[in-house]
């Protein structure tokens, strides 16, 4: 179980410690950026094999108490909240937004607030909280509260990290988007600071979304080893 906590204190500290404040700054100033990107995608990347390695190895260990068990009407709610997080994180990251890598250039056009953007400004990390929050709901082992938790927490500070992060580098261009969007989803829309724009989020992004979603859902049981209904055994 140390393990699993390690490489989740790691992941948070270079993501929120280090990719979300000044230390980035200096770290680009000294590197440049493209190598700066470099190193941090090969931190990142194995630190979340080493997370996933970690679950499990700490899923099958005799420390993994299960804490609680969930009601039987709540894991049933499990596929439409996962679909709508799959709906987030796909049509999300195919949608162009001046929050992703490399696309702050946006910020000085006018496709700064399209499709999900109009939704969220982090699409992406929404649908991660989604779908890590219900799964913490769910599995009560401590292994997946250690897994979960992570996720959930990056994705959570992970959301005001690139905001202040935009905020610091790109001034008024940055307030001037982030006037028109919000980070709680459809914030924006409700107090009309924009429209919903269903023509920029794309029937195809919707599409790609649901096929991932139904492979992700009939395969669960194969690669997880556990059906995402209770009792459901397609296979």
């Amino acid at each position: 179980m140390s393990g699993l906590l390690a490489s989740a204190l790691f992941i948070l500290a270079i993501h929120i410690l280090v990719s979300g404040t000044r230390i980035r700054d200096r770290l680009v100033a000294v590197l440049g950026e493209q190598a700066y990107l470099g190193m941090f995608s090969l931190a990142s990347l194995a630190g979340f094999i080493w997370m996933a390695m970690a679950y499990n190895k700490a899923s099958v260990s005799s420390e993994n108490q299960v804490l609680w068990i969930a009601p039987t009407g709540v894991t049933h709610m499990g596929g439409a909240v996962v679909l709508i997080a799959f709906l987030f994180a796909v049509v999300g990251i195919t949608t162009p937004n001046p929050t992703s890598v490399q696309q702050e250039k946006l910020l000085k056009t006018d496709k700064a607030s399209v499709g999900m953007t109009t939704i969220t400004r982090h699409p992406f990390l929404w649908g991660v909280i989604l779908w890590s929050s219900f799964h913490l709901l769910v599995n009560g082992d401590m292994a997946s509260i250690g897994l979960c938790g992570a996720l959930f927490l990056l994705s959570v500070l992970g959301t005001r990290a690139i905001d202040l992060k935009r905020r610091r580098n790109y001034g008024k261009a940055w307030q001037d988007f982030a006037s028109k969007t919000s980070n709680i989803p459809f914030a924006a829309i409700l107090t009309r600071r924009t429209k919903l724009d269903l023509r920029g989020i794309g029937l195809w992004r919707v599409v790609l979304a649901l096929a991932i979603y139904a492979g992700v859902f009939y395969g669960h049981l194969w690669i997880f080893g556990v059906a995402p209904i209770p009792g459901w055994a397609p296979y």
